[in-house]
């Protein structure tokens, strides 16, 4: 496959996101194509890990806010980019990708790693992508924190939803800095808007930004075998799953109800509604970071 990079200079005008660099390259399991990944890797080495999973359409700088309280606490913060996003590579194809190749990706960077002891954080594809690789390892996680995400596993698409893929699949312009504002309640100011569109210089870097929508397993998708897998795992999974959806998210507001009581780690957990829009990490940063230290341990 062709492989695209963001030329670094692209990142260079971003005032608020001072943190280092990290690559790892991984191989496509497919056709053994070389992929660079790029994360964020604050705190101390040895300390548990907490992995926060960035979703569509944004890449780490998303986490911002977050990174440093949680280093300062002792732990270990992990943050990559998902091929196609960020700082990572980007496949040029729409057809390069699908939900399974994101999955292997993503595992194969965690395993080459070998992160261990980890605190998943997650919110929209971060989810998806996230909580197939607790499915697929569970014994690599001490736990779970959720917001504004879910793993669907058919049934018809939320009308918020439906209408986003569409316009992701069909819109002729596809601002995404300003796609990310628009899923904030308090709005981004014009430098944060240029820094979600920095990754991507023009529209041939944008093909997975545009078909990841259409992933998303609702109706008969082909990923929903998959997904009922993970959930089977799920299910039986017992270390502390927090869920803190926030309660002006029109696709997944009061999502937490698929989780409580189905998963046992959800069983007495201050599970909270954190105040703001899809990208709470923009709107409520604090409270998203009380939720994760009620569960991950230095």
């Amino acid at each position: 496959m062709k492989v695209m990079r963001t030329p670094d200079a692209a990142f260079a005008d971003i005032a608020d996101f001072p943190f280092q660099p990290h690559y790892t390259e991984i191989s496509d399991p497919q056709d053994g194509t070389a992929l660079r990944v790029h994360y964020i890797d604050e705190g101390p080495r040895d300390a548990q890990v907490v992995l926060m999973m960035h979703g569509e359409p944004s890449w780490s700088y998303l986490y911002r806010h977050m990174i440093p309280p949680v280093a300062e606490r002792g732990l270990r913060v992990v943050v990559p980019d998902l091929i196609g996003f960020g700082k990572s590579d980007k496949p040029s194809k729409k057809s390069d990708y699908s939900y399974a190749r994101h999955v292997a990706w993503m595992r194969a960077w965690l395993e080459k790693l070998d992160l261990r002891n980890i605190t998943l954080v997650c919110q929209d594809w971060g989810s998806l992508v996230g909580l197939r690789l607790v499915g697929e390892m569970p014994d690599r996680f001490a736990g779970v924190v959720l917001s504004n995400g879910g793993l669907p596993e058919g049934g018809p698409a939320p009308r918020a939803f439906a209408i986003w893929r569409a316009f992701s699949k069909w819109s002729p312009i596809f601002p995404i800095g300003k796609i990310v504002s628009a899923g904030t309640k308090r709005g981004l100011s014009d430098a944060e808007i240029a820094a979600y569109n920095a990754p991507f210089p023009d529209s041939g870097y944008t093909a997975a930004a545009r078909i990841f929508p259409s992933f998303v397993p609702f109706e008969n998708n082909v990923a929903i075998p998959d997904q009922k897998k993970a959930w089977a795992v799920l299910e039986k999974f017992d270390k502390p799953f927090l869920c803190c959806f926030s309660d002006g998210d029109p696709v997944t507001r009061g999502g937490e109800a698929r989780w409580i009581g189905r998963v046992p780690g959800t069983e007495g957990q201050p599970h909270t509604t954190l105040k703001g829009g899809h990208f709470i990490q923009e709107d409520d940063p604090k409270g998203f970071v009380d939720c994760i230290l009620k569960v991950a341990k230095a």
